[in-house]
């Protein structure tokens, strides 16, 4: 599900890694970028998305460079756990510990349901957008078509944009709701759009699956996201353990899944 990027909205200021050449990080690869998305427009009707759905979410999509710049400019993780825990973590701990009473009856329902606790949910949700407060303003879909249109991954990213257009068919969110990181997550604990179709579940019961506005649906598609890697109920979750090889397919960084963990942990021994 994870993107190529590394702890998403916080774990980003971490990254190191010396930017491409603005030529080469910018130049389209393979012709004209409206060609290109004529072509994503007919696999999508070919996919069966209604020609309402593509064209509300696809007229007037651009290609965005500054996109571009970004992806070529990661790198990977020059923060230590002991650096990056101490000073992701302690500034959340107080508010995570808020949440996990305020949110209770629906974090023991998730837990009853999916197995996952509720503090290594809200763990994740504050590690990724702090709870949601910086979920990202990217045009979703503007993303993933730009990154689907460069060569570095261009089949991975075509696959989520067909995925966003199939979220919007299905009625969960309109193309102007969809905003995210620049990468092409979702939401307040940053689901992509493949992730989106098969993990968001409607935990409010309004109908829709709304990982951006409604915490029932997010703290419960996260939970289902983690069962749908094999998280095993009532086991640990520290390094080492089946339920850290889990988390680590929520994201690779052993630095940020070990952070995750421990943040977790606190929270669940009420620190």
């Amino acid at each position: 599900m994870r993107p190529i990027t590394v702890g998403l909205a916080f774990a980003l200021l971490c990254l190191g890694g010396i930017a491409a050449p603005a030529s080469a990080a910018t130049a389209p690869c393979g012709g004209d970028f409206g060609e290109w998305l004529e072509g994503v427009k007919q696999e999508a009707a070919a996919q069966g998305i209604s020609q309402r759905t593509i064209q509300s979410a696809l007229s007037g999509v651009t290609y965005d460079p500054s996109i571009i710049v970004r992806d070529h400019a990661q790198g990977v993780f020059r923060q230590s756990f002991e650096q990056f825990s101490g000073r992701m973590v302690p500034p959340r701990l107080q508010r995570g510990a808020k949440l996990l009473k305020q949110y209770a009856p629906i974090f023991s329902r998730i837990e009853q349901q999916f197995g996952v606790p509720g503090a290594v949910i809200v763990a994740i949700w504050g590690l990724e957008t702090d709870f949601g407060a910086n979920s990202g303003k990217s045009p979703t879909i503007r993303s993933l078509a730009t990154l689907a249109y460069d060569c570095r991954r261009p089949d991975k990213f075509r696959g989520e944009v067909i995925a966003a257009l199939r979220i919007v068919d299905r009625g969960d969110m309109n193309p102007s709701e969809m905003r995210g990181a620049w990468a092409g997550e979702i939401g307040q604990t940053q689901f992509l759009p493949s992730s989106y179709l098969k993990y968001a579940v409607d935990y409010d019961g309004n109908g829709r699956r709304d990982l951006i506005h409604s915490v029932p649906d997010v703290l419960a598609s996260t939970g289902n996201y983690l069962k749908g890697y094999g998280w095993q109920r009532g086991q640990p979750w520290g390094e080492g353990t089946a339920n850290f090889q889990v988390l680590l397919q929520w994201n690779a960084s052993q630095v940020y899944t070990k952070t995750v963990a421990y943040f977790a942990q606190r929270l669940a021994e009420g620190e």
